[in-house]
């Protein structure tokens, strides 16, 4: 058994009214970039940036990021 992060920034979006263009322009990040986050397609995001999101989206990191036990 081992745990998978799961992203949860499109809900987090999605719940706050956030277009993804944006997000990405108020943090200071390509869309693109955003997307990748958005779809769990990144080994890490820096700290700086989890802030900033946060902080846009007025939550807290653990609302943007779920451990999942997978088999």
């Amino acid at each position: 058994m081992s745990t998978e992060i799961v992203v949860r920034l499109d809900v987090v979006m999605a719940l706050r009214k956030m277009k993804g263009k944006d997000l990405a322009q108020r943090i200071g990040i390509t869309e693109q970039n955003l997307s990748l986050l958005k779809s769990g397609k990144v080994k890490g995001i820096r700290f700086e940036t989890l802030s900033r999101i946060c902080e846009e989206l007025d939550c807290q990191p653990g609302d943007l990021l779920e451990a999942v036990k997978s088999e």
